[in-house]
């Protein structure tokens, strides 16, 4: 039997394991907390996903929370200048819903159930020191944590990192009394506020440790009127803060946000980083070879909703490549192969998307996101690709391909007047 480590108890880690051990593997999971210090401990992200990952832990059996993480078909876009209303405002439905669900929930289920099925799990905040020792235990070493410097050990890759600081800095509340906006189609829609110069505030229906609530958080170009957040000493103040933020820079929403409170005291969430990639496979200083994973190697800004989303793809793209490898060495050939196939399928698109997000946007975008409030489908293709970004490298990052779609839909419209 197969023996593999993964070092990292998050999105890819574990759905991988998981995995894994449905396919008779011997598995062992390193995590720096057990499964009741994350259910207890403080928020780690936002992580929406949408229906292709989901579908991922749907067809693995984890997926644990239809029927009561709040399922969410729409999504809302706005463009705030400054003023009382939105410039831009346009909403458009998922073909399929997505879900949020807390990490705090689905990760403390999910390694429960990796030792309830006779997984290997090691409480221990891994370095580069205990890699050295486990490898040559292992047929397979995979990091998917890249806390205490782990990371590190994988080079950036600077032909595909193109920023040494970070973009935005983030500030997430969980909160309830969350009043849907009566111009909204639904209970459960996904609102994506853009605030030019200052940066983007969003909002998605969730489920956290409390039951149904919502997730706000602002995207605060570093330095701006958003990033006020550093002297931040307790989690009421991040909300006071907040809410006061949302008065001056959302001002459309006033009644949305008026009877906000926490969800419970981890439910902030403040900081940054630099989006980097980094080069899949490190040498340790033994000589053994570790593959990196999710976040370790591919991190990119949070803008556009993609972190869980690329941990899930991660993980589906390395169970494929392990199962067809069979009993082949993973040697470093595997392990650039299978890196450069999630790259192919996910990582490149994704990753220049957002990083063009994180830009002031170009005329060309501006164009079309504008257009989007008076062509469906401008706003629905818009929407359906951030399930898969693929497309968005087919109409809308390049000025050349995005004028020939915006005639193409243009002239439809005209044609069918007539």
């Amino acid at each position: 039997m197969r023996k593999i480590l993964i070092v990292g108890a998050g999105q890819s880690g574990l759905q991988l394991a998981l995995g894994l051990q449905r396919h008779g593997y011997d598995v062992t999971v390193m995590s720096a907390r057990t499964a009741d210090e994350i259910e207890h401990g403080t928020i780690m992200s936002t992580q929406f996903q949408f229906d292709s990952t989901l579908k991922f832990e749907r067809d693995l059996g984890i997926h644990f929370w239809d029927g009561q993480a709040p399922r969410t078909p729409f999504t809302r876009f706005m463009v705030g200048a400054e003023g009382p209303t939105p410039v831009v405002d346009w909403t458009s439905p998922l073909k399929k819903p997505g879900a949020d669900v807390d990490q705090r929930l689905k990760m403390s289920r999910w390694l429960r159930l990796f030792v309830e099925n006779g997984g290997n799990l090691i409480i221990n905040s891994a370095t580069v020191a205990d890699l050295d020792t486990a490898a040559s235990a292992y047929d397979l070493v995979i990091v998917a944590a890249g806390k205490g410097g782990l990371a590190e050990v994988f080079g950036r890759d600077a032909s595909r990192s193109p920023f040494t600081t970070p973009q935005r800095m983030l500030s997430v509340v969980y909160v309830n009394g969350y009043q849907p906006d009566p111009a909204d189609p639904g209970d459960h829609t996904v609102e994506f506020h853009m605030l030019p110069g200052r940066g983007e505030m969003i909002v998605m229906p969730a489920l956290t440790v409390s039951g149904p609530c919502h997730i706000l958080f602002f995207e605060a170009i570093p330095g701006g009127p958003l990033d006020v957040f550093g002297d931040v000493r307790s989690p009421q103040q991040h909300l006071e803060r907040f809410v006061d933020l949302l008065e001056l820079h959302v001002p459309w929403a006033r009644e949305q946000y008026s009877k906000l409170e926490l969800t419970d005291a981890g439910g902030t969430l403040h900081g940054g980083f630099a989006p980097v990639v980094r080069h899949p496979v490190a040498t340790l200083p033994s000589g053994g070879r570790v593959l990196g994973m999710g976040d370790v190697v591919v991190a990119n800004d949070p803008i556009t909703g993609q972190g869980a989303n690329m941990a899930a793809k991660f993980a589906a793209v390395y169970l494929d490549a392990i199962l067809e490898h069979g009993d082949r060495p993973f040697d470093g050939a595997f392990m650039e192969r299978a890196f450069e196939t999630l790259w192919t399928l996910h990582g490149r698109a994704t990753t220049e998307w957002t990083n063009i997000m994180l830009q002031p946007p170009p005329p060309h975008m501006l164009e079309l996101l504008g257009a989007a409030s008076r062509f469906t489908a401008i706003a629905n293709r818009y929407t359906e690709a951030f399930d898969d970004p693929n497309d968005f490298l087919e109409w809308f990052t390049d000025p050349d391909k995005a004028a020939a779609y915006l005639a193409e839909v243009v002239g439809a419209a005209a044609g069918s007047d007539h």
